[in-house]
């Protein structure tokens, strides 16, 4: 035996999984694992009827519950409603729908998909960024129901430009609200703790804002609430741009809202996703 003991090289140290992967590889990646939740929904069609019919109740609720008495306020009837509430419901759609990539991400915790995922050289990021490009599609589907059958109840589109603007809007807002429901999906336990907290978030946000009502009429410490609410900013620039009006200050906070949530809340979602798993 040797009286030198060879000493076996110390080990590299371990690159956290996302450094080993490259960008065209997160690319593919993701589009593999969007491709899984568009399946999964193909196998399970009942995971979009939220998506097709919120929209279709919502609008019939206000426009022929509340459409004549808000309508009369606002000076137009129910016509002048339907003119009034569709814009805001787009924005309304961009906040609830992304509630879903919550409870989905939950469940795919509590099923055990994440320990699959984790077995697999695959970027932690993409899992993250698949999941909000399905809730993204979701959202653009609710979106295009809500127009058809806001079209048969009278909505006129007269701005055909400004539509599909008001949507890109929505979207990028919904995108960074589906970074605070993905670090809710990640630190609470389960999918039904993620509603509960999801609807302690959306209702005031959205009936306390200029969705559904003008503010005018509120009290003036709601005003001041509705004044700082983002989707406040949303659905009175989806209106001007829609229908016609001021669209450029609200644009911009809207955009701002949107970088400011994402900036703060996508480091915290990856984070705790990575802590997580």
């Amino acid at each position: 035996m040797s009286a030198t003991t060879a000493t076996a090289p110390a080990p590299a140290p371990a690159l956290a999984p996302d450094a080993r992967i490259s960008l065209r590889a997160h690319v593919r990646h993701t589009g593999a694992l969007v491709r899984r939740n568009l399946l999964w929904i193909r196998q399970d069609p009942e995971s979009m009827f939220d998506a097709l019919l919120m929209p279709i109740v919502f609008t019939l609720l206000f426009v022929y519950v509340f459409g004549g008495s808000i309508g009369q306020a606002l000076g137009g009837g129910q016509d002048g409603y339907v003119q009034y509430v569709i814009p805001g419901m787009i924005a309304m759609m961009s906040m609830t729908l992304s509630q879903g990539v919550g409870t989905g991400f939950s469940q795919d915790f509590n099923s055990g998909v994440m320990d699959r995922f984790r077995s697999l050289p695959i970027g932690r990021g993409s899992v993250l960024f698949a999941k909000i490009a399905v809730e993204m599609a979701r959202m653009l589907f609710a979106t295009t129901v809500l127009m058809i059958v806001a079209v048969l109840v009278g909505f006129d589109i007269d701005h055909w430009a400004g539509l599909f603007a008001a949507v890109g809007l929505s979207a990028v807002f919904a995108s960074s609200i589906m970074w605070v429901f993905l670090t809710l999906g990640v630190v609470l336990k389960n999918a039904q703790s993620v509603q509960a907290m999801g609807f302690m978030v959306l209702f005031p946000l959205q009936f306390g804002s200029s969705i559904f009502a003008p503010t005018q009429s509120m009290p003036g410490w709601l005003q001041s609430f509705t004044d700082y609410n983002p989707l406040s900013t949303l659905a009175d620039a989806a209106r001007g741009l829609m229908v016609g009006g001021p669209v450029a200050h609200d644009l911009w906070i809207t955009l701002g809202w949107s970088a400011a949530i994402t900036a703060v809340m996508a480091p915290i979602a990856v984070h705790k996703f990575r802590t997580k798993t």
